[in-house]
């Protein structure tokens, strides 16, 4: 398994799953959306996360999704495909599907739903490497799976060559710094809460993948941009703006529901969210609009 490492450093958008008018997938907007970033310069594309609704479609409605993606963009931009399931099976059908199509690497959260003991962790991750040559990524987020990569299964799955690193989610920084202490220059660490870019890249990250990066994904660049030229203070200042638009996000009901709502304002309609996923409601677009306005505004504070 061949790969290089600076593939992998900068900013990766977790990508939106775009809907039609039905609620299917629309490739026209995926196209665009994809086009959309990869015009901006961000490293690369995460796709079929949790912002992109992963667990909510179905098997080949994930592939109907990464086709578009890796036809529009992937020979530009590095993607990333997530391919996690609640069976073993189907992410391994996912992952095979990922390695014919192109794609550049694959990453997993945990089984879900079912409290499994570790070595069920690791053989479900273990099925999904094994089904392929691509590298793999580790998907931490116990917020939402209910289960924290502990050193001993991080050390274990460092035994296979084509883990090459960890997308982190939790809130804790020093999770980061355990990461990188057991897996050292070798291992990727991925900066997960957007609210923490900074601080993670401060603790060892060497790179970021979020979801609110995709309703301004030039603040985020920035941020990258100062904290590459040392220039801490703007980088903390430009992160700072950031959680002020992440605070009003988080007020929604749905934040994939608002965000999409300012993707669209941002002149591509990719639909809404899929039950049990809120859309916004009429009543609350002026907020939305104003959201809107305050993320366009800071853009051009820090880039024109």
């Amino acid at each position: 398994m061949d790969f290089c490492k600076e593939d992998f450093k900068g900013i990766f958008i977790a990508f939106y799953t775009c809907f039609n008018e039905d609620g299917n997938i629309s490739i026209d907007a995926t196209k665009k959306l994809a086009r959309f970033y990869a015009n901006k310069g961000v490293k690369g594309l995460y796709v079929g996360g949790s912002s992109g609704e992963g667990f909510l479609l179905t098997v080949d409605e994930r592939k109907k999704l990464l086709e578009a993606v890796i036809d529009e963009v992937g020979k530009e931009l590095t993607i990333i495909v997530h391919v996690g399931a609640a069976a073993t099976r189907d992410s391994v059908e996912l992952a095979k599907h990922a390695e014919e199509k192109g794609a550049h690497a694959l990453s997993a959260v945990p089984n879900v739903y079912y409290g499994l003991p570790e070595r069920s962790i690791e053989l479900h991750w273990k099925n999904i490497i094994n089904s392929t040559n691509l590298p793999f990524i580790i998907y931490n987020i116990p917020q939402t799976t209910g289960y924290s990569l502990s050193n001993n299964l991080l050390k274990k799955m460092l035994s296979c060559p084509s883990v090459i690193g960890v997308k982190n989610s939790s809130m804790s920084t020093y999770d980061i710094q355990r990461f990188k202490a057991i897996g050292g220059e070798r291992l990727i660490v991925f900066n997960g809460p957007d609210e923490q870019y900074i601080s993670g890249r401060i603790m060892g990250a060497d790179s970021g993948i979020g979801g609110t990066y995709g309703v301004m994904p030039e603040l985020f660049l920035k941020a990258e941009e100062y904290f590459s030229n040392n220039d801490i203070e703007k980088a903390k200042e430009v992160q700072f703006t950031i959680n002020e638009i992440i605070e009003e996000l988080l007020s929604f009901p749905s934040l994939y529901g608002v965000a999409k709502e300012i993707i669209k304002l941002r002149g591509i309609d990719i639909g809404t969210t899929r039950l049990p996923l809120e859309p916004v409601d009429e009543c609350e677009m002026p907020r939305v609009r104003a959201l809107y306005e305050k993320i366009i505004s800071a853009i051009e504070k820090y880039t024109l």
